[in-house]
């Protein structure tokens, strides 16, 4: 199987990595805008570099778009008409309304896009997913998630970033809803700017939650800070009727128990790449699997709308003070 790769900076270049180890990849072939970076990715791996989209596109079965997010939707345009299944980088497009209209492209080629958003794919997520699916938590009441970076992110990506709740906090938007299965009819959101004024001088918040209020009268409460002095954390715990199970919650955590017998963590994860390890490689294993007809794609283009809708109204709650009503909730 022969797999292209669309961008190589940190991300591409990981994910790069972990399809190179992969035994049912026969060819990697990679390609980046900026000159010289796919030739020096592929000298530490069994790759070839190309210097255009369009000879990384001939004759590959599948393409990872990992290329900058303004990018994305030409990229993939581009794959739709030569028929390549594919794996994009969360978002697929800067605006709900450019999204909706690349989703509906892509339906109407019938090619299988997938949308890397990762948490879909660490093996603690999917087996909560399954228990939640198989009715073993009973009905769901809370579903709670934390996100709280290690260190800020450059404060000279703030600018582009597109604001906490759809750069940070998109992924537990679409992992949530994802998890309860339900449509999200009611957003209230709130920031406030704790560790640096760099934030609000890009228009953004430093620390945030947001509550969600589902068809069935479930609700999550979902929180996202850019510092935390101990190490990476992210965790997601859901409350039900007959069990309550989490995820994210090991020696590694960053969090110290005050109780007797409590625990202090134990070498806490650095970023992001660290605690989503075994994830990013899953991922790739599944995207592999997927674009060989072995598997269904789990995470498709459709549903990166939830979370779209979602940031959206999360980032206008908080400038309002109000809670938002989705009177058109996006369904998967």
């Amino acid at each position: 199987m022969r797999i292209a790769v669309a961008g190589v900076g940190r991300i591409g270049a990981m994910h790069a990595e972990n399809l190179n180890s992969m035994s049912s990849v026969d060819e990697l072939v990679l390609f980046d805008p900026a000159p010289g970076r796919a030739a020096q990715v592929a000298d530490g791996l069994d790759a070839r570099a190309v210097d255009d989209l369009d000879t990384a596109l001939a004759g590959c079965d599948g393409l990872l778009i990992a290329t900058p997010t303004s990018t994305h939707p030409e990229v993939l345009r581009r794959a739709l008409a030569a028929k390549v299944p594919t794996l994009c980088e969360k978002p697929i497009a800067r605006s709900y309304d450019e999204m909706r209209a690349l989703v509906a492209d892509i339906e109407a080629a019938g090619v299988t896009v997938m949308v890397g958003f990762q948490r879909r794919f660490d093996p603690a997520v999917v087996e909560l997913h399954r228990r939640i699916r198989a009715g073993e938590l009973g009905t769901v009441y809370l579903a709670r998630s934390l996100a709280q970076d290690a260190q800020p992110p450059d404060f000279g990506y703030l600018p582009s970033s597109g604001g906490i709740f759809h750069d940070l906090l998109i992924h537990d938007l679409d992992a949530v809803p994802w998890l309860v299965g339900e449509p999200v009819v009611e957003v209230y959101a709130a920031g406030s700017v704790l560790v640096h004024e760099a934030f609000a001088e890009a228009d953004d918040v430093d620390n945030c939650v947001a509550a969600l209020t589902f068809a069935g009268g479930a609700h999550a409460l979902l929180s996202g800070g850019r510092q935390d002095g101990v190490g990476y954390d992210h965790r997601i715990e859901v409350f039900g009727s007959d069990d309550s199970l989490a995820i994210g919650v090991d020696a590694r955590t960053p969090m110290t128990s005050l109780e007797p017998g409590g625990t202090a963590p134990d070498d806490p994860y650095p970023g992001f790449p660290e605690r989503f390890q075994r994830a990013y490689r899953n991922e790739m294993a599944v995207f592999v699997d997927v674009v060989a007809g072995r598997a269904e794609n789990p995470s498709p283009a459709r549903e990166s709308l939830i979370s779209q809708q979602l940031a959206d109204a999360c980032d206008a709650s908080r400038r309002s003070g109000a809670p938002v009503r989705l009177t058109e909730a996006v369904t998967a």
